[in-house]
């Protein structure tokens, strides 16, 4: 996509963002190098508390070792060991998480490495798509695009429900757990789509994902405010969260497949609505879960709405002066010497201090979008 013209503020947006970039290099990636990494199961810690020590592990989920099969394979030429470390992610991906009787992937193993939550849902698939694309890109190994195609299939013939949508959860045997579609899943199988068919050609796969987005507009879209609900139309209790918003919005308009589709055109048309809705505009900071009202049903300001909201910045006309502020605000209210705090609350005081080994990847997607936009 073409982008603005460059104005007053680049050479303070380069500096900013050389400085963020550095912090990422130098603080957030070694951490799961070493203390977030558990060496005897070959997987990231699921957090690390203040001081860089693991939570006391509950669980190791298949979606967080994918999220950062994906962070390492975007590092790979850029970071020491991370072709290494990702190799072993891959291979752990395999080992503690593939179901050998059903296929697929379980959902979480416990602490001693035995299969826990057993069943299948279609965030996980997504994100094991999404990261196995990345991967088969940078080192184009026939086990990972077999991989690859293994999730592909098993998304199309066990979630797809035949109407463009997939349902989110599944039990171990692919039997129903009636959760029926939900939005968040759908939006990470788009970007899995979207991420698959940027390294090769796949028509089927290109089919999915027009019909998966024709069938979002039809089933998610409010068609007054034209925000994304997180559940379909009508569902009880329903809500919009402004930082999946940003998005999808980010993911449809990058897409020469997807700008201009009715679901593109309602994120743009929604664009205005969400920022005055669910931005703060002192801070900056993204609100969390609201009803269509702009009642708040949760005020915490995450750190991965605020870097999605970012991200969204750069594809936006004439926002260089936007995502320079947003920059300052992600760095100044997020990280810190010693990492990133993930949450605040609503009265902008820091509400968790334990590190998620998943939030690099947004910060990774975020990062490659600025590096985009800077050329």
């Amino acid at each position: 996509m073409p982008h603005p013209p460059r104005s007053a503020f680049q050479p303070e947006l380069t500096a900013l963002f050389a400085s963020v970039q550095q912090h990422f290099q130098d603080v957030i990636v070694p951490l799961w190098q070493g203390p977030g990494w558990n060496p005897e199961l070959g997987l990231p810690y699921e957090a690390l508390d203040a001081s860089h020590q693991p939570l006391p592990p509950q669980r190791y989920r298949a979606m967080a070792c994918a999220r950062q099969l994906y962070l390492f394979s975007s590092l790979i030429g850029q970071v020491p060991d991370a072709q290494e470390r990702a190799a072993a992610l891959f291979h752990s991906l395999q080992q503690h998480f593939h179901d050998a009787e059903y296929g697929g992937w379980f959902y979480s193993i416990d602490p001693q490495g035995t299969p826990l939550d057993q069943r299948k849902d279609l965030y996980t698939h997504a994100f094991i798509l999404f990261a196995c694309a990345h991967y088969w890109d940078k080192v184009r190994e026939p086990q990972v695009e077999s991989v690859l195609n293994a999730t592909l299939q098993v998304i199309a013939q066990h979630f797809a429900t035949g109407d463009g949508l997939h349902e989110a959860s599944l039990d171990r045997d692919w039997s129903s757990l009636n959760t029926g579609p939900l939005q968040n899943p759908l939006m990470h199988l788009a970007e899995a789509f979207l991420a698959a068919l940027s390294v090769r050609p796949d028509n089927a796969m290109q089919d999915a994902l027009v019909d998966l987005c024709t069938a979002m507009h039809k089933r998610f879209v409010d068609p007054q405010h034209d925000v994304l609900m997180e559940k379909p139309l009508g569902s009880v209790d329903n809500w919009f969260e402004p930082g999946h918003q940003f998005e999808w919005y980010f993911l449809l308009e990058s897409s020469p497949l997807l700008r201009g589709s009715a679901l593109h055109t309602s994120l743009e048309r929604a664009f205005a609505f969400t920022e005055r809705l669910g931005v703060d505009p002192h801070t900056g900071a993204v609100r969390a879960m609201l009803d269509l009202d702009g009642h708040s049903k949760d005020g915490t300001q995450r750190i991965w709405a605020q870097a999605e909201y970012l991200r969204a910045l750069t594809l936006r006309p004439n926002g260089e002066d936007a995502v320079l502020q947003q920059l300052q605000a992600l760095q100044q209210r997020h990280l810190h010497a010693g990492g990133w705090y993930e949450c605040r609350d609503e009265q902008g005081e820091v509400s968790r201090q334990d590190m998620p080994s998943t939030t690099p990847y947004h910060l990774a997607t975020c990062y490659r979008g600025l590096v985009d936009y800077l050329g």
